[in-house]
């Protein structure tokens, strides 16, 4: 049914020509809720040729993006695997102290890899690369990363090397003079200056090396802490390198003894400087232990002949007699700092150092000892301090009980351990 628009028109007008109608418009939808006729058959759009080419262009460049990564995938895969071939065999040298990073730029510059970021992450997430070693290498291009890392971590040396022997309780004078003598360091000073950190040498790496108190009147920081033992340094080996090396293996050799110490309220280097008196005193591991005892019991005993805890070692006193290696009169220390030629010893370095004077322990070590004499140090022969002995002497060089150790209570059972070795 149509909708007369001329309803106010009379009924009985008649509808105009159909040449006069009035063209029907569209109605308003929000004014009269009415619709448009819409065509019954609407022909579909006509697709432009653009449309296609576009498709078949972005299709050609995701395939050749698939393309290239596959490409890539291929190559970091042969790279991975050592499927390019063997090249000419080479040395390749790896310095001390190389990080993954710096490994796999040698390794990228003498042409063993072609991309340092693939060697970098491959031995970062296989779990290898701790494993990998300092020093000279024959390697060659094509080799499989996991070969590669292999050679790294079998460390083969070719340059030159000096092994140098230190003695345990060699004293950080001594043990300057032996890397000077080996032709590894120019001079005693140099050493010193290095293992003093007084030339900007940093090893706060290691912890003990910042624990180490600044006592008054020490005279070295490092005396105590350079580990005795048998080392190999390639002869053009840096200072730092070689201090360095001996800080390593005293903090490696100490490591187990930490609880310990702590357990027992003292302090790492309290027992350093307790050891080098063992170390110069005794000397053998199987004395060592009770020498340690009759130490500690002078210096913690409620005896009251031991009121005033004194050491009392003539390995560092006022007492120069030439027959005993004292740290202040005659060894490589007091030599270096020229005590004897100066006809005295410092009256500063003996209240820091005369242990005849002084109650408790000096103000450092007096040598480097080694873990045998560290660990007595910190862990003393029970029986012997539960009995109560306090003195000790070892047989005299020429007589017949040379070396042989002599124990004892009381200063009347001593003396008599004197006479029979020899020594009065």
């Amino acid at each position: 049914m149509r909708i007369n628009r001329q309803a106010d028109q009379p009924s009985q007008q008649q509808p105009a020509a159909p040449d006069q109608m009035p063209r029907r418009k569209a109605y308003d939808f929000e004014q009269d809720n009415a619709f448009e006729e819409m065509p019954e058959d609407p022909e579909p759009p006509r697709r432009k040729r653009g449309s296609r080419l576009g498709c078949a262009v972005v299709l050609l460049v995701v395939l050749a993006l698939i393309g290239v990564a596959g490409w890539n995938i291929f190559r970091f895969y042969k790279e991975v695997d050592g499927q390019g071939g063997r090249g000419q065999e080479q040395v390749v040298t790896i310095e001390q102290g190389s990080t993954v990073a710096d490994i796999a730029a040698v390794l990228k510059q003498e042409g063993i890899i072609q991309y340092e970021w693939l060697f970098k992450y491959y031995a970062k997430y296989s779990g290898r690369a701790g494993n990998m070693q300092y020093g000279d290498f024959e390697l060659h291009p094509g080799m499989s990363y996991n070969e590669i890392i292999t050679a790294l971590s079998e460390q083969k040396v070719f340059r030159e090397t000096v092994r140098v022997t230190i003695p345990e309780g060699t004293t950080a004078v001594g043990i300057a003079q032996l890397f000077v003598d080996q032709g590894l360091v120019d001079s005693v000073q140099t050493f010193l200056d290095c293992a003093e950190g007084n030339d900007g040498s940093d090893f706060s790496q290691y912890a003990f090396w910042n624990e180490i108190p600044d006592n008054e009147g020490r005279l070295l920081k490092c005396e105590g802490y350079l580990f005795p033992d048998t080392y190999e340094f390639y002869t053009d080996a840096t200072v730092y390198d070689i201090v360095n090396t001996l800080y390593g293996e005293f903090d490696k050799k100490t490591a187990d003894l930490m609880d310990t110490i702590a357990e027992k309220g003292t302090t790492l280097d309290q027992v350093v400087i307790m050891a080098s008196f063992i170390q110069e005193e005794a000397g053998l591991p199987e004395e060592d232990y009770r020498v340690s005892a009759c130490f500690h019991n002078r210096l913690e005993s409620d005896d009251p002949l031991w009121a005033d805890h004194r050491l009392e070692s003539n390995a560092s006193s006022y007492i120069t007699n030439d027959g005993d290696n004292n740290y202040l009169w005659n060894s490589p220390m007091a030599q270096y700092m020229g005590w004897p030629e100066a006809g005295a010893i410092p009256e500063e370095v003996l209240a820091a150092y005369d242990t005849y004077r002084i109650s408790g322990l000096p103000a450092g070590a007096i040598s480097n000892p080694g873990y045998a004499a560290i660990d007595a140090a910190l862990n003393p022969d029970e029986d012997f301090m539960a009995e109560g002995y306090y003195f000790f002497v070892t047989g005299h060089p020429d007589s017949d009980v040379a070396g042989q150790y002599f124990y004892a209570k009381t200063a009347d059972e001593h003396y008599q351990n004197c006479v029979t070795a020899g020594w009065a």
